[in-house]
């Protein structure tokens, strides 16, 4: 008995198939391209807000100069954050240069602290409330020296920074009034716009007469402020 011949299945069309494939990757694709819009820039983060910036100064009148050269022959501006690693790993550099050449050119400190730390822009407003007092260098330098015991904290530092302020002898009514006062935070505020005018975004960052430095060890770093200060 003869069995019954299998009905044979007509060959997929190539073109066809090959179509199909492509309006799935389309699908896939604008899929994606939803999830991605929706994650990244409807739910963004508002910027933080600072000063608008009419002209970037890479130097302010108010801008804190810690030394003071008698005939200055150049500008070195550094754009800091207290709670920046990198920043306390430089200081003795800075300070090692600052010996070197600070009767010849004139170091700039400028604020400049990192959204990711949550700690730096109070440590900034301590330090700007202390330079009130006349004692910038004091709680700057007291800033780096704990650093280890305070950074990288979520919680608020506040307290702790009030109390490296009474260690220095300040006026903790005035150091209190400054650390609230609206003028203080500006002037932070003025710091931080005018970094990002000049193309900041890490610390610490260097100028040496107005030129952006990316030395890449510390003989060229030094080396470049022996020619500057020619």
């Amino acid at each position: 008995m003869s069995q019954p011949k299998a009905t044979s299945t007509p060959p997929a069309d190539p073109a066809k198939r090959a179509r199909t494939v492509i309006w799935i990757l389309l699908g896939v694709i604008l899929a994606a391209g939803a999830i991605w819009y929706a994650v990244f820039t409807l739910n963004k983060p508002a910027p933080v807000a600072v000063q608008p910036v009419a002209e970037a100064q890479l130097v302010r009148e108010d801008s804190h100069r810690v030394t003071a050269p008698a005939t200055e022959k150049a500008q070195l501006v550094e754009f800091l954050d207290f709670e920046c690693e990198a920043c306390k790993a430089a200081e003795p550099v800075v300070a090692e240069l600052k010996a070197e050449f600070g009767d010849r050119i004139t170091v700039v400190h400028r604020y400049f602290p990192l959204p990711a730390h949550r700690n730096s822009g109070q440590a900034a407003l301590a330090v700007e409330a202390a330079a009130q007092q006349g004692k910038y260098e004091q709680m700057a330098a007291k800033m780096f020296e704990t650093q280890p015991q305070w950074g990288e904290k979520q919680d608020s530092q506040a307290p702790l920074f009030r109390t490296f302020a009474e260690e220095l002898g300040l006026d903790l009514t005035a150091y209190d009034a400054a650390v609230a006062n609206e003028a203080t935070k500006d002037r932070i505020r003025q710091d931080i716009a005018d970094g990002k005018a000049l193309g900041v975004t890490g610390t610490p960052t260097f100028f040496l007469n107005g030129e952006k430095l990316t030395p890449n060890t510390m003989e060229e770093f030094r080396q470049k402020l022996a020619d500057a200060a020619q």
